[in-house]
């Protein structure tokens, strides 16, 4: 569907540009468009790489692991489901401290790998309120550092990429907890 979507866009877009008569003005509009998208392409990949790199540097180092014991309370509240110590647990902590760094692209894999473990420690027999719940804490995505943010915004050319650290840190710690509210308000309704 969102192909079709992207179709019909181009096409209007082409048939504009011809009843308008400015055909010229949208191919170079598509190559300038085209050269600063692989522009941020290369921009991105090197934050995510550094952060990828530093958050399996951690897991290495055992850093994760302290910080999975410290977010442990909180994910056997969040995630009673989960078997402690179990992959579950480990996947569900690793993603959070993701998101917590804000590499929203990078504890996607760790994410779909936490709801596989819940799954299985499910039985496989559908979706539990933990499984629930950590879509909702990931859509949500409580972010200490918008690392990825960060590196759209320098690419943009920001002086001061982080600067929007509090504005980040307010908006995603309320739109948790009204996500939470939520799901739990829904979850008392539905019994």
């Amino acid at each position: 569907m969102l192909n079709l979507i992207w179709a019909g866009m181009l096409l209007v877009s082409v048939v504009c540009a011809a009843a308008l008569g400015r055909m010229e003005e949208l191919s170079q509009s598509v190559f300038s468009g085209a050269q600063r998208a692989v522009e941020l392409v290369f921009a991105m990949a090197g934050a995510m790489a550094v952060w990828t790199g530093f958050l399996r540097a951690a897991e290495k180092a055992g850093a994760t692991a302290k910080l999975a014991a410290f977010l442990r309370p909180a994910v056997r509240r969040l995630f009673p489901d989960c078997r402690e110590g179990g992959e579950a647990d480990r996947a569900v902590c690793m993603n959070l401290t993701a998101n917590l760094l804000g590499l929203g692209n990078a504890a996607t894999p760790m994410g779909l790998a936490a709801m596989r473990a819940m799954d299985e420690e499910n039985g496989g027999r559908g979706l539990t309120r933990s499984m629930v719940r950590f879509v909702v804490v990931n859509t949500a995505s409580l972010q200490l550092l918008p690392t990825t943010l960060g590196a759209l915004r320098s690419a943009a050319g920001a002086a001061s990429p982080l600067d929007i650290l509090p504005a980040v840190w307010l908006t995603s710690a309320v739109s948790l907890a009204a996500a939470l509210a939520a799901c739990f308000a829904l979850e008392k309704r539905h019994g």
